[in-house]
């Protein structure tokens, strides 16, 4: 049955994600990996983000899988990691932004399949046996949608999962979320609802909690906030180094956006307004009753 739309449109996600690869190439690392690095003491950008990945390979048991999903996969660092290091067999990933669609393609890798498609859409012909998502969750929801309009679309999403997956299989989730930030009229940011992350709104541990109730084992959340401080604070210095660049690319107004967003989410990871949730979570074969 077909899940209704309440998440981000593909016009909304494009507005974000299709800026310009060259524009990301600038200032992310060489896998073009735009989510949360998972950092210790004297890392390189690049091995905090690989050390990420690999953490959620782990965490999903996808290594030496047959068929594992990404869902809102981007440029395909997880995908091409979890088939040239992981022993997967066949990588799917989801996205809606077609430059990161085309750039996959390119690639010609046969054991990888990218699907311009949002994840209500999407009917596999064979189960998987591990699922991954990270940093397409804050998109399946909108500001305006009350908090139980918003479990049910979080748990139309973990319903398809558990669909999607054949027994006993896992899946590993990473998301912002709200963190130590009041519920009211000015929830969320104006310059980040309108300028940076339009129609797409954020959850609360809690709405994921119930969200998964008989159908996931929340087994594994960390809460790595810090880490997403320093990734921004990284990328900012990266597209500082690079800013004339940058400008030449896509201009004065998107570069001073960036940057401001870049600011913004630092500081909200700081002062924990914003969460970093990391969870691994395994599939309920059978509910007990």
């Amino acid at each position: 049955m077909k899940t209704p739309d309440k998440g981000a449109s593909l016009q909304a996600i494009q507005y974000h994600y299709d800026v310009s690869n060259d524009f990301y190439r600038l200032w992310l690392d060489s896998s073009l990996t735009y989510s949360c690095a998972l950092w210790e003491d004297n890392d390189t950008l690049e091995a905090a983000q690989v050390r990420k990945i690999d953490w959620h390979v782990e965490q999903a048991r996808a290594k030496n899988a047959t068929r594992v999903l990404d869902v809102g996969c981007g440029w395909g660092s997880v995908l091409r990691r979890l088939v040239d290091t992981h022993g997967v067999k066949q990588a799917v990933g989801l996205t809606l932004s077609e430059t990161q669609e085309q750039w996959l393609r390119s690639l010609s890798q046969p054991s990888i399949e990218v699907r311009l498609e949002n994840w209500t859409h999407h009917m596999p012909l064979e189960p998987y046996e591990a699922i991954i998502s990270i940093g397409a969750f804050e998109h399946f929801t909108r500001t305006e949608l009350s908090p139980a309009e918003k479990i049910g679309v979080y748990r139309a999403f973990f319903s398809r999962c558990h669909d999607w997956l054949q027994p006993g299989g896992w899946m590993s989730l990473q998301t912002m979320a709200y963190g130590n930030l009041r519920r009211g009229k000015h929830y969320t940011n104006p310059f980040i609802a309108t300028e940076i992350f339009p129609e797409s709104d954020l959850p609360r541990l809690q709405e994921i909690a119930e969200a998964t109730e008989q159908l996931f084992e929340l087994v594994v959340l960390r809460n790595d906030r810090a880490d997403y401080a320093r990734t921004c604070r990284v990328w900012f210095e990266r597209l500082r180094a690079n800013r004339a660049r940058a400008v030449e690319v896509c201009g004065e107004a998107v570069v001073a956006r960036y940057e401001r967003f870049l600011r913004t989410f630092s500081y909200s990871f700081e002062l924990g307004a914003f969460w970093l949730l990391r969870l691994a979570l395994r599939r309920i074969d059978t509910v007990r009753t």
